[in-house]
């Protein structure tokens, strides 16, 4: 009975990601792996992500942000930011985050929505 609830829950997140716009599937990513440590609109353990398609790294008034990051200068855009989430050492040794997606569909999702989050 678990395995079949599980089985669902898991083809409903695979549909989810199949369906709807780039911005939906990339809201839906971004609940289920990055708001742990990320808001939109307030500061948590990482720093809220409304505006940051564009804005300079390390720059977010009122954050704490590792020195890596503050000395990496790095503008955020689609390559800067699928880098950054597939590796943020890459970037930025010494950085902070230690999550990455591996998974190319969902950074491709996952940046369409933080690009819509104006």
């Amino acid at each position: 009975m678990i395995m079949r609830i599980l089985c669902a829950v898991l083809t409903g997140s695979a549909i989810l990601l199949a369906l709807g716009s780039p911005q939906e599937r990339g809201r839906d990513v971004f609940v289920r792996r990055c708001s742990g440590c990320h808001a939109v609109d307030s500061n948590r353990e990482d720093p809220r992500l409304r505006g940051v398609y564009g804005r300079k790294a390390a720059s977010m008034p009122g954050f704490s942000y590792s020195d890596s990051l503050k000395k990496a200068d790095i503008r955020w855009d689609e390559t800067s930011l699928d880098r950054w989430l597939s590796d943020p050492e890459a970037i930025a040794p010494g950085t902070d985050m230690d999550f990455h997606l591996a998974d190319n569909e969902e950074r491709k999702a996952v940046i369409a929505y933080v690009k819509s989050l104006h």
